[in-house]
């Protein structure tokens, strides 16, 4: 029999048993769930030719899929391919990147299905679900690729599935704090994927600080061509943002309009990052990090404004802002958190997400705030925030403080949430490395056998190197 690796560590990373059996019990158990629960949505049942004519509608065109499956597309690429390879850097974690990025995503969206199934399309006992409930399940797994971020190469991948488990929860409760009870308005996620995702996954990876971490620090670096996959993740996520911003927005202006202002704000985001990256470093020379992370930082900050009346060039000071604060946090911040704070974050997300989803959230309380029926029109104006039925009588200025308690809300969910499971991950039992094994991706995969997989196994004796 196959004996477990490393077995002179004083931690048992073997997962032929563990892995298999959380990942086969929890997916029986979706199974269950969903025989209980989900059903097909009207317009995704065969009972739509019916619908078609009650609702008076002639066209299958009409139906919600045509309108919203283009961009849940988009989406989806963003949270596969998208979040998975920006976390390629690490020249000796692409395989862990990539494949963990894929395990807690798959399995989150099934999670997410549920829980905000039951939040907002909980009818008859029964869960509707239609294209719209998958965008949102991505947008609800966003949150937790960014929280992997933080803890990248540190983790167990059953360590990453409990955490999964744990922060969809969190986010759907989150979620309906924040749209349903608050009625603020997030369409692309400021508030709720991105300050919810980033400082929950900050205050994890500060619970489980591991001071021994420097034992691995030659392999928490970049190699040329795992900068160049890494920048493949960059350039996804940069392209479908605007997919990602306006995804769910209402048909008509709100959406048009939300794709417009992520398009100027990270448009106007490249060129501080250029600018500042190069300012910033001793010789002038561009940093990839600044180039694969900092760039995107204009779309995580228009996510709230991104449907109301921002304007373009409201839309690129945001970028040109967002940009420059995020560059700056990797020169400065990232350190002065790791050595004063004790918090070891991975890829850098409290540049790329946590500081520019506060922005965003501010942005939005802002622009809600400083709404008028002359830039709205009457009616726009109402469509804008829902101001119908028990919102009314709802002021700019009330709205705009309900979204800044949007962002108090989200802060407090995630650092109680962070907290709490980061406390859970903690316990002995879920098969991480060891601090001199973090971000290795010979721990839990098979790596190939060839001249460039050398580095992969200079340390573990049941694979010799090729000669």
């Amino acid at each position: 029999m196959e004996r477990p690796r490393h077995q002179g560590m004083a931690k048992n990373t073997y997962m032929r048993w563990r892995l298999p059996l959380v990942c086969l019990l929890w997916e029986v158990a979706m199974i269950v769930l969903f025989g209980v629960f989900v059903r097909f949505s009207p317009e995704a049942d065969a009972h739509w030719e019916e619908e078609k004519q009650e609702m008076n509608l002639t066209s299958d065109i009409e139906n919600d899929f045509y309108f919203r499956y283009p961009s849940f597309q988009d989406v989806h690429v963003m949270i596969f391919v998208g979040f998975g390879f920006l976390m390629t850097f690490l020249k000796r974690y692409g395989f862990g990147a990539v494949g963990f990025n894929f395990l807690l995503a798959a399995f989150g969206i099934q999670w997410a299905l549920l829980m905000q199934g039951w939040f907002h399309s909980f009818k008859s006992g029964k869960i509707l679900i239609g294209v719209e409930n998958l965008i949102n399940a991505d947008f609800c797994v966003g949150s937790v690729c960014i929280a992997f971020g933080a803890i990248l190469g540190k983790t167990s991948p059953i360590q990453l599935l409990v955490m999964t488990l744990f922060q969809v929860t969190l986010f759907a409760v989150n979620e309906y704090i924040l749209l349903n009870l608050l009625h603020v308005k997030d369409a692309g996620g400021s508030m709720t994927i991105h300050t919810f995702g980033a400082y929950f996954g900050l205050t994890v990876t500060r619970i489980l600080y591991r001071p021994n971490l420097e034992q691995s620090k030659d392999k928490q670096g970049s190699v040329y061509h795992s900068d160049l996959f890494a920048m493949i993740g960059t350039l996804y996520l940069w392209m479908y943002w605007p997919s990602f911003n306006s995804a769910i927005s209402d048909h008509g202006d709100a959406q048009h309009r939300a794709a417009i202002n992520t398009y100027c704000s990270l448009a106007a985001c490249v060129l501080t990052t250029m600018a500042f990256s190069s300012m910033l470093q001793k010789k002038g020379k561009l940093d990839m990090v600044h180039i694969q992370n900092a760039t995107l930082a204009g779309g995580v900050a228009v996510g709230t404004s991104a449907e109301m009346m921002l304007t373009p060039y409201g839309s690129l000071i945001v970028g040109f802002i967002c940009g420059i604060v995020s560059t700056v946090g990797y020169v400065y911040l990232t350190p002065f958190l790791e050595s004063r704070l004790h918090i070891q974050d991975t890829c850098g997300i409290h540049n790329l997400h946590a500081m520019p989803g506060l922005i965003g959230g501010i942005v939005g309380a802002i622009t809600a705030a400083a709404a008028t029926e002359d830039v709205y029109g009457k009616e726009g104006f109402i469509k804008a925030f829902d101001f119908t039925g028990m919102y009314k009588t709802r002021t700019p200025s009330v709205q705009g403080g309900f979204q800044a308690a949007g962002i108090v809300v989200s802060l407090l969910m995630a650092f109680a949430g962070g907290a709490l499971v980061g406390a859970i991950l903690k316990l002995p039992v879920w098969g991480d490395a060891a601090a001199e094994n973090c971000f290795e991706d010979d721990i839990y995969w098979e790596v190939p056998e060839d001249e460039e997989s050398d580095v992969y196994h200079m340390h573990n004796p049941d694979k010799p190197a090729s000669p």
